[in-house]
């Protein structure tokens, strides 16, 4: 049998038993000769064996965003190449329809997500501060609105669904600046491929949480399963530990107060009481002497200084027992938040209530952008929707980008954005014929 002329990129893989990225690189560093056929690459045989002739080890070059990883990938069918993802040469243009305002962000585009960001490599690499995205599941149907326009397709199922999220994931990493984070909803049928998809795009040590996300009341489907009332959210930074995060935390409910301070000051208001000695026995100081006429309990000591206990009682901050006992007033208003976990309740609400199918939460929108953004840093949503994400980064005094292909959503965000005052300037992309 002779010798096809051309290998495909994954031909040259499985001959040198590594990854079609490396073979990109290997493109890409000139150390491999290539020629572009459609809308692939292609080896000449005689290309690849002089490649074999001058490296007799083919090492699998390191990447700096997958170092000291414990990376694992994921493999399917027809899996795209990252070299082509981020090189290859689209013939189209954004154009702007209507310019509100001066500022270079704050902008809505119109069409196909793909195009378009590799298009805002050109102004914005290593420039998103946030990325919040919220993209079709895979479930391989049809959305409609209330009024049953076709809102969004969710047709891509599978490997389908999985390379068509691999692209724009892809270009999203070289849009992040160095401070910048990513968070991906998606829905557990499918989540945890992409999780494995995004420890390889981002690299493990990026990965910062799985967040469960309550998202309805508990269901009583009639099925040999439990009932499915969450999703979750993928969080990464682009650089683990450099990334945006100003530790919001989560305020106490009435119901929380009325838990942890029980009781009413006249004074200071809600309030609850701690001890005010700790285990441990100091010999000679301070805190292991006499305060007020009594002695630390037997093998403990004072927590404050007795100077400091005597400022607190002469604050009315101290109570005393009818025995006697002292122990330090706590205050709800001093009460600075709760940590926030990785489990949140945010539900959605019915489609009669909203402007578009799977419409987020504007609290848990708030949440996310508060902690992983600052005032004037850019928030982009590439799945744009309703305009929830430009919405809330604009309340916040963020700068923002949305984009989306669908007819319905950029009708949404342009009357809903008109009635709620909300400049922005709309580009649409085209393609050049």
């Amino acid at each position: 049998m002779s010798k096809p002329a051309f290998l495909t990129v994954e031909d040259v893989a499985n001959n040198l038993k590594v990854t079609r990225q490396t073979v990109s690189k290997y493109i890409k560093g000139k150390e491999l000769n290539a020629i572009k056929i459609n809308k692939s690459y292609r080896i000449s045989t005689k290309d690849f064996e002089t490649f074999l002739s001058n490296n007799s080890i083919a090492h699998e070059p390191q990447v700096d965003y997958l170092k000291k990883s414990k990376n694992c990938t994921l493999e399917y069918s027809n899996k795209s190449d990252e070299f082509e993802v981020l090189h290859h040469v689209y013939n189209g243009l954004i154009k702007c329809v209507e310019k509100q305002h001066n500022k270079k962000e704050n902008q809505f585009i119109y069409g196909d997500n793909l195009y378009i960001l590799r298009e805002l490599l050109k102004t914005h690499r290593n420039k998103i501060n946030l990325i919040y995205i919220d993209p079709p599941f895979g479930t391989g149907q049809e959305f409609n609105s209330i009024e049953e326009e076709n809102a969004y397709s969710d047709k891509l199922i599978d490997s389908a669904f999985l390379d068509f999220l691999r692209k724009r994931l892809i270009i999203l990493r070289e849009l992040l600046a160095p401070n910048g984070s990513i968070y991906l909803h998606i829905d557990k049928k499918i989540g945890h491929y992409v999780k494995i998809m995004m420890d390889e795009i981002f690299g493990y040590n990026n990965f910062i949480n799985d967040i469960t996300r309550i998202k309805c009341n508990p269901k009583n489907f009639a099925r040999n399963a439990y009932g499915n009332y969450s999703d979750m959210i993928l969080f990464y930074a682009k650089q683990r530990n450099k990334n945006i995060w100003n530790n919001i935390t989560e305020i106490m409910s009435a119901e929380k107060r009325k838990q942890l301070f029980p009781q009413k000051h006249p004074q200071y208001g809600f309030y609850t009481t701690n001890p005010i000695h700790a285990p441990g026995r100091t010999k000679d100081g301070d805190t292991g002497k006499e305060w007020q006429g009594i002695m630390p309990p037997k093998g403990r000591h004072w927590r404050y200084s007795r100077k400091v206990l005597t400022e607190l009682d002469n604050k009315g901050r101290i109570e005393w027992s009818e025995n006697g006992n002292p122990r330090k007033i706590v205050l709800a208003s001093e009460h600075k938040g709760f940590k926030i976990q990785d489990v949140w309740e945010f539900k959605d609400k019915g489609l009669s209530y909203v402007d578009y199918p799977t419409q987020k939460n504007h609290e848990m929108l708030e949440r996310i952008i508060r902690n992983s953004s600052n005032e004037n840093s850019i928030v982009l949503d590439c799945f744009a929707g309703s305009g929830s994400t430009l919405k809330v980064a604009n309340k916040l005094k963020r700068n923002w980008i949305g984009i989306d292909n669908s007819p319905h959503s950029y009708h949404v965000i342009k009357n809903s954005f008109t009635k709620e005052k909300i400049k922005c300037n709309f580009y649409e992309y085209h393609s050049r014929v």
